[in-house]
C-alpha cells in the first residue's frame, strides 16, 4: 500500500469507514517538518495494519477546518472513524505506531 491522497470526496470512505487504524497526516508542500515527516510515513505506508492518509491544508481547507487543524504537520489516528489520539509536529516512528495501537 502506499500513501493515500486524503479529499473532502474521499475521507469518509478512506477514514471514517476503515476497516483499519487509519493515520491522517495534515499537512502542506510548504513546511519543512511535514516534508521531513515524508519518507518516514513512505516506508509505514507499505504496511497492511493500518492506512495512511495525506491531507494538504492547502487544497483542503475545509476537511482541515472541520478537525480543527491549525499547526501542522497534524497527525490524527482514527479507529472504527473515531480520533484516538493527535500530535502535532515531527514525530518518531514508535510513537506515531502507538497512536495507530501496532508494535
Amino acid at each position: 500500500m502506499s500513501i493515500i491522497e486524503g479529499t473532502s470526496e474521499n475521507f469518509d470512505s478512506e477514514v471514517i469507514r476503515s476497516d483499519k487504524p487509519v493515520l491522517v497526516d495534515f499537512n502542506a508542500t510548504w513546511c519543512p517538518p511535514c516534508r521531513a515527516l515524508e519518507p518516514l510515513l513512505e516506508e509505514m505506508s507499505e504496511s497492511d495494519e493500518y492506512k495512511i492518509i495525506s491531507v494538504d491544508v492547502d487544497a483542503e481547507p475545509a476537511l482541515s477546518a472541520s478537525y480543527g487543524v491549525s499547526s501542522i504537520p497534524c497527525l490524527i489516528a482514527f479507529k472504527n472513524g473515531e480520533e484516538v489520539d493527535r500530535r502535532i509536529g515531527l514525530q518518531p516512528r514508535k510513537r506515531i505506531e502507538k497512536m495507530l495501537g501496532v508494535k
